[in-house]
């Protein structure tokens, strides 16, 4: 594949890699502050379902287009802009993992509670309280990649 190929496809998967975390972000948080449990359940449902189908992939994608094509340019793994861009992605994708993790726990938590005709709980407002803070770290550091690949300066 051309270098222009494999840039595209970096570029769309960066796209929708960082939409569906802003969508999903703003759907949920939303929602959650609606508090409606059965409402919430839904949609923590289907952030979870977007997480696998959408954010998974593309961010395998990210690192391997990106690979490839520091390869097809001949850049040096070790330029500052390129190093600070893996270290943010790196601390994106940690901040990532555990809310994939704490988004399904959030899903059953609202389910419990929809079934049973409860308010949503406290262990569920202080696990979203993570996963916004997880989620805020992530955003500013996709942010920050963004500019670095922009102007590629550090």
């Amino acid at each position: 594949m051309t270098y222009l190929v494999i840039k595209w496809l970096h570029v769309l998967s960066s796209t929708i890699l960082f939409g569906t975390g802003i969508g999903s972000a703003f759907y949920m948080l939303l929602t959650s502050l609606g508090r409606d449990p059965r409402t919430v359940a839904r949609v923590t449902k289907l952030v979870v379902l977007a997480d696998w189908l959408f954010t998974t992939p593309t961010a395998i994608v990210q690192p391997v287009t990106g690979l490839y094509l520091v390869h097809l340019a001949n850049m040096q793994l070790g330029s500052r802009w390129l190093a600070w861009s893996i270290g943010l992605y790196v601390l994106a994708i940690a901040c990532w993992l555990p809310v994939v993790i704490l988004q399904m726990r959030l899903a059953a938590s609202a389910r419990v509670s929809a079934d049973t005709g409860q308010p949503l709980s406290a262990a569920y407002w202080r696990m979203l309280s993570i996963w916004v803070a997880l989620g805020a770290v992530a955003f500013f550091a996709f942010l920050g990649i963004f500019w670095l690949m922009v102007t590629k300066l550090a």
